[in-house]
């Protein structure tokens, strides 16, 4: 059975609050492609490296404490590990290793980031109706590629999680993205924006050998304006985040 990818649930925020600070240019991105499919070019012609294992002996019981709220090390170690076998893989295809160290503070940051947010949203008193959590789950199935809620649920389960646990979460994440649309607003991308976006695009194809043509501005424009709006979403959210974190009570034991 496939990891379950809850991309609408708590866990897609982590990742995100944890780069506040960086991210890789255009120019980076593209040379990191190279050096993976030089080293996976490579690597057909000999043995795969044996992959690491996550290292979790110097995680204390309490990973932090927020606001008075525990982030404790079974949570911590759930999302740590999943995080870590992603980025094995391509730190592996790139040659490289896993600081763990430096993954383990990010990961620890963005829980912080997204505890604070979940105690916003319990602060302003929000509200998860039966019929938001149900859209929220039919879009989970959906995402899943799984056939009813009852594959989903039963999926889930396989994964140490129950239905009351899941559910929990998405009513949770129902308050939170009730927040996160109070503090962007409603967002319009202006066609400058569109244009720039997609010039950009066009020209990184273009330096790529070999790759199709990029499809027309009319055409890739609801895509350009669903980029943009997540990346302003998510600016957003960093910077709620990063205010919560300045006004509150924080204690990071890593």
């Amino acid at each position: 059975m496939k990891k379950i990818l809850m991309a609408l649930t708590l866990g897609a925020l982590i990742l995100a609050l944890a780069a506040c600070g960086g991210e890789e240019s255009a120019e980076d991105k593209n040379n990191d492609a190279k050096k993976q499919e030089e080293t996976a070019s490579k690597g057909q012609e000999g043995e795969q490296p044996e992959m690491p294992e996550p290292e979790l002996d110097d995680v204390p019981d309490v990973v932090a404490e927020v606001n008075g709220e525990e982030v404790k090390k079974d949570e911590f170690e759930k999302t740590y590990t999943a995080q870590f076998q992603q980025l094995a893989i391509q730190q592996q295809m790139a040659g490289e290793e896993v600081d763990q160290g430096e993954l383990k503070k990010q990961i620890a940051d963005g829980m912080v980031g997204q505890k604070l947010l979940v105690q916003e949203a319990e602060e302003r008193d929000y509200k998860a109706s039966d019929e938001e959590v149900d859209d929220m789950l039919d879009g989970l199935v959906e995402q899943n590629g799984m056939e009813s809620k009852e594959d989903f649920y039963a999926a889930v389960e396989e994964q140490g999680m129950s239905k009351e646990e899941i559910t929990s979460q998405i009513k949770t994440q129902v308050k939170v993205d009730k927040l996160i649309a109070e503090e962007t607003g409603e967002i319009k991308p202006t066609e400058k924006e569109l244009q720039s976006l997609y010039d950009d695009a066009k020209e990184q194809r273009e330096q790529m050998e070999g790759a199709e043509e990029l499809p027309s501005f009319e055409e890739l424009k609801p895509e350009l304006e669903s980029q943009i709006k997540s990346q302003k979403e998510s600016e957003a959210v960093q910077k709620l985040a990063e205010k919560l974190r300045e006004d509150g009570d924080i204690t990071i034991h890593l």
